[in-house]
């Protein structure tokens, strides 16, 4: 969309072809009960200039709600706050030494411009080397192995960076401080209003529509042949996940495929739940248990302003897993019973009559896992396919995959074609 957006010009068509019934991929919002709203969890940040400049291309940046946030840690069978340095000084899971090398190892992380002096580090090797083993044992093992599996052992220090990145970019960008913030409406409303000024600019958008192959014709040009025709266009952005790219560009080269079919990709299994109550005052709860089958809990509605959700609370249980786990084959039922009894663990005060709705989301292609070295093996946008060109997540190098990086890509590819087309 945000492509479109930028290259759409007078004498341009711009045509673009969505699967889904709604635009936004994983942005894209569901109903969950009588409340409709992300179907994955989101956030803004104060410092994420990129999709901030495209809302407030679309007005609505001013409409925008800022809040402090709080953070909680499960561990060892109980629940600790982690918000500030009061919290870190009582904090018992690590003690006073490992609390020092704990916080001089996020301090080092932040201060490091580029990743590419760790991009041939593992994270466990960089994080044992700037933390030590007892804190990454404590906490950055099951940190990561809660995020990516045992698929840790063989993820690019490059992950960690940039997520700790993330966290201190508003102090990089000037700001005091990094709030949290929220569109009231959620992406529905920022989706719907940015379809309409795509349509008023003259794009026009497919919904429901799978694309069987994409391939270059002999006089030029890429066709693109959809289950219910065919059309033909100058040039053709396909932004689907990498792998499923290969497969629908069969005319790329073996080297290209290659390449595509090489990114390690991360799903996601996550449970969608609207309570009665609020569980806790913690926006994210980090999960250093292992026996607890989450990555997390996301506590939507202690960020978001509980009217959005008719007075209730919503949570997120998220897990992430490789796309073959057969978890994404299990019924809903039983992914279900497990991610409530998970979270009942944690908060034993959850009731069955507290739960008002739930549901399921699976997408097994989310987040491209950076493997070591893999910033030297960046994905070229450009095909052997004149007018052909691939952009996905896997072209941002170093990232934690959020909106904003994806606005960034886009806008930044959309900025070199048009000087292409010039």
């Amino acid at each position: 969309m945000t492509l479109a957006w930028d290259l759409a010009r007078d004498d341009r068509s711009i045509t673009i072809f969505e699967g889904a019934p709604t635009p936004g991929g994983l942005a894209a919002p569901w109903q969950l009960g009588d409340v409709v709203w992300d179907r994955h969890y989101h956030v803004t940040l104060l410092s994420d200039s990129s999709l901030r400049s495209l809302l407030t291309e679309l007005e609505l940046d001013k409409e925008m709600r800022w809040s402090r946030t709080q953070t909680g840690f499960y561990g060892n069978g109980r629940l600790y706050p982690f918000s500030g340095a009061l919290d870190f000084a009582r904090f018992p899971l690590l003690n006073p030494i490992e609390k020092l090398r704990f916080g001089l190892s996020i301090l080092r992380a932040s201060r490091l411009k580029s990743p590419e002096s760790i991009d041939h580090l593992t994270t466990e090797e960089w994080l044992t080397r700037i933390a030590g083993p007892q804190v990454f044992q404590k906490i950055w093992q099951p940190l990561l192995r809660a995020k990516l599996g045992e698929n840790y052992r063989n993820t690019s220090a490059t992950f960690i960076w940039a997520t700790i990145q993330r966290l201190y970019a508003a102090r990089r960008s000037g700001l005091r401080e990094e709030r949290f913030g929220y569109l009231p409406g959620g992406y529905a409303r920022m989706l719907d209003r940015f379809e309409g000024a795509l349509r008023r600019k003259g794009v026009c958008i497919h919904r429901n529509t799978k694309i069987n192959e994409i391939a270059g014709c002999p006089n030029g040009g890429v066709a693109v042949h959809a289950q219910n025709g065919s059309g033909h266009f100058d040039r053709v952005i396909v932004t689907v996940p990498a792998a499923l790219a290969s497969r629908l560009c069969p005319q790329l080269s073996a080297a290209e495929s290659n390449l595509l079919d090489s990114v390690a990709y991360e799903g996601i299994v996550c449970t969608s739940l609207l309570l009665k109550q609020p569980l806790s005052p913690y926006y994210i709860t980090n999960i250093v248990d292992k026996t607890i089958p989450l990555t997390g809990v996301i506590e939507m509605s202690a960020l978001v302003d509980r009217e959005m959700f008719k007075g209730r609370a919503l949570v997120y249980l998220p897990r992430y897993l490789p796309p073959d786990d057969p978890a994404f084959d299990r019924t809903d039922e039983e992914i279900e019973a497990e991610s409530i009894s998970a979270l009942r663990r944690i908060h034993p005060q959850l009731k069955d009559e507290d739960v008002l709705a739930c549901r399921v989301s699976r997408a097994r292609h989310v987040y491209p896992r950076p493997l070591p070295g893999s910033g030297r093996r960046k994905l070229p946008v450009d095909t052997s396919i004149p007018g052909l060109h691939i952009l996905n997540s896997a072209n941002i190098s170093a990232g934690t995959l959020n909106v904003n990086e994806t606005v960034q890509l886009a806008r930044r590819e959309a900025r070199r074609l048009n000087e292409l087309a010039a």
